[in-house]
């Protein structure tokens, strides 16, 4: 089954747009995960929970990799990922690793995300141009996601320059539309924190997926955001929450307080489609 074949079934059987990010970080999920040496796999011991506890309430997780090579926690990683195959295949699994490197390192980059991890997609990042996106690409039943407009404060120092009188992240959207999206894999980051431009991007690219960023801690408006990126069928958004949900509790029911926001986020979501 291919990432797009995932993610229709997902968002039809869920009713969710919500993906939730996985970006444990040691220092701060419950202590009684690290008091000891009795769980020698917090950080997956963290997400399992999260997982368990919020499953029928999302359309995807996103593990992010630098929270989990950052610490030394490879193995936390491929377990999560073993565990999402195993108890909820249905469920795509997006890999944020915003890779972008020459055409002979992507390749391992794609092994990488694709067959050492197994994950569903990969983010990726397109400074470098379409040749060094090419091993992703070609994996056909992989989704590729192609930052285009990011959620954070600095995006539009880069994204926001102008090519020909078109800024920059709107020449990513045509790209990403006319050049990379051969194999029918791709998808677009565009982020919460800027509904106009998403809005500008949902219009080029018709009903290609959208991964938003930046709700939740980063403080995106979810009306806002469905007015502007859903597709034609009235879904085509990912969007993402990991401190807001994963962080919302933090004592031993912490898997309680995720479920409960993910479902308060899930709603909003609903209300306004």
């Amino acid at each position: 089954m291919t990432f797009y074949e995932k993610l229709n079934r997902i968002w039809d059987k869920s009713g969710s747009l919500v993906c939730v990010g996985l970006d444990p970080d040691l220092g701060k999920i419950p202590a009684h995960l690290t008091a000891d040496d009795s769980e020698p796999h917090p950080a997956f011991a963290f997400n399992r929970a999260i997982i368990d506890a919020t499953a029928d309430l999302v359309c995807a997780y996103k593990p992010q990799i630098a929270h989990f090579s950052g610490q030394s926690l490879e193995k936390d990683l491929a377990l999560t990922l073993d565990y999402l195959r195993e108890r909820y295949p249905e469920i795509p699994v997006i890999l944020d690793g915003k890779r972008g490197d020459v055409s002979g390192t992507a390749a391992f980059y794609a092994r990488e995300a694709f067959d050492r991890y197994g994950a569903d997609a990969l983010t990726v990042n397109p400074y470098l141009g379409g040749d060094s996106m090419e091993p992703f690409l070609e994996r056909k039943d992989k989704g590729v996601v192609i930052l285009c407009r990011t959620s954070n404060p600095g995006a539009g120092d880069l994204q926001d320059l102008e090519v020909e009188g078109r800024k920059l992240y709107l020449v990513v959207a045509e790209k990403a539309v006319k050049n990379w999206n051969y194999n029918g894999n791709v998808a677009l980051v565009a982020g919460a924190t800027f509904p106009q431009e998403l809005e500008e991007i949902r219009s080029i690219v018709g009903d290609m997926p959208l991964l938003v960023p930046g709700v939740g801690a980063q403080g995106g408006d979810i009306e806002a955001v469905i007015k502007s990126g859903l597709d034609s069928r009235g879904a085509g958004l990912i969007i993402n929450s990991s401190r807001g949900i994963i962080y919302a509790g933090s004592e031993e029911d912490f898997a309680d307080s995720a479920c409960l926001a993910a479902k308060v986020l899930r709603d909003e979501i609903n209300k306004h489609r």
